[in-house]
């Protein structure tokens, strides 16, 4: 496999590397951008113009990252050309959370064929419910491929998103890459490093992921409660507190859900990923130090077990929340997952309102304010 990274934007269009595509089904391009494209989509466009025929996945960013540095209004790339994987994308509209399921099955089908060894999965990050979008892969996709992406971005406005479609930057879509062939190796880990704090409490009413009542009360006010004066910058400010969920008391395996939107008219609050009725929710706070070893113990779970020289791209997928809450320190984490890959691993990604990757082992799930990688190389 032949890989290169690079940025690109229009004050640097010389970027692009000049390379000839000879086998466009084994080639994959791979960009994450700023939500401002949808307006002037020229960049991406520039970029797949280069590359005539070769398949294209990507999504807008709430920050995009290259190596150990993270980025603004910039697009970053990653051009794969490999010897023996072929690939195919698939697409389907999700306008609405309800679609989200039927809209998975859609990409599944269109995927399933002999040799399907993993799935890139990237989203519209607002209109989709992620909880019912994993649901959907799960029960089409056999058990041995594997499944990870990530929910767009938009930094912390909320307002639109964007994946890559039929070479254009649109809303109201998600799309997937299927790769094929046994020379594929994919890795993935997703790590978190919240505090637990305050009192496990009952959902005692919610549809989807619409979220109304804890312990019957409203959960809104709620959050008004604990965010103080820092509620009036809803729901960005929401992400300063994600909900650590687990379907019963004694379950070790938890999940976390941040906001996506609230609803001032019918106390609700929309989350990434469902919010299931009698389920336990608790509130999450930043620990620093553990954020950042959350990175790196991601790392450590994603680094490649091959030990030859292989050219290895390391996609990191990181919750817009932890890149609020870290501020200055965002660049740390992202520091930490090199100080941990092989030092030949180029990486590209993007912070996102949801990270989608297996749970340990197992099919995947949907996570919320984690540092979540995979690793993409060939055997020779």
């Amino acid at each position: 496999m032949k890989l290169s990274t690079f940025t690109y934007s229009d004050t640097n269009p010389t970027a692009i590397p000049n390379t000839t595509i000879k086998n466009p089904d084994r080639t994959l391009v791979v960009m994450f951008g700023p939500s401002h494209l949808l307006d002037a989509p020229a960049p991406v466009q520039s970029v797949l113009a280069a590359y005539p025929g070769a398949p294209a996945i990507g999504c807008s960013s709430s920050g995009e990252i290259f190596g150990t540095h993270i980025q603004d209004d910039t697009l970053v790339v990653a051009l794969l050309q490999f010897e023996h994987t072929t690939v195919r994308t698939a697409s389907a509209p999700v306008t609405d959370p309800g679609q989200s399921f039927e809209a998975a099955q859609s990409l599944a089908r269109q995927l399933m064929a002999p040799g399907l060894r993993g799935v890139l999965v990237l989203s519209d990050g607002l209109g989709v419910n992620g909880s019912e979008l994993i649901r959907g892969l799960n029960t089409i996709l056999p058990a041995h491929v594997v499944v990870s992406g990530g929910l767009a971005g938009d930094g912390e406005r909320f307002k639109r998103t964007w994946v890559v479609k039929d070479g254009l930057p649109l809303g109201g879509y998600v799309t997937a890459v299927g790769l094929y062939g046994t020379a594929v190796r994919l890795t993935h880990g997703s790590k978190g490093g919240w505090d637990l704090f305050g009192p496990e409490r009952l959902i005692t009413r919610s549809q989807g992921n619409v979220f109304y009542e804890l312990n019957h009360k409203p959960a809104l006010q709620l959050y008004k409660d604990y965010l103080g004066e820092l509620a009036s910058g809803l729901p960005g400010t929401a992400l300063h507190f994600p909900l650590s969920i687990r379907q019963k008391q004694e379950d070790a395996k938890r999940l976390v859900r941040t906001i996506l939107a609230i609803d001032h008219t019918a106390h609700s609050l929309t989350f990434a990923g469902d919010m299931p009725e009698g389920a336990y929710a608790q509130f999450m706070r930043a620990n620093f130090d553990r954020l950042i070893q959350g990175a790196s113990d991601a790392a450590t779970l994603a680094t490649p077990i091959s030990t030859d020289s292989a050219p290895t791209l390391s996609i990191a997928i990181s919750c817009v929340g932890r890149r609020m809450v870290l501020g200055q320190r965002t660049e740390e984490e992202v520091e930490a997952t090199f100080d941990v890959l092989p030092k030949d691993v180029q990486q590209i990604g993007f912070y996102s309102y949801g990270e989608i990757s297996p749970y340990s082992t197992g099919q995947c799930d949907l996570h919320n304010q984690t540092m979540t990688l995979t690793t993409i190389s060939e055997a020779a």
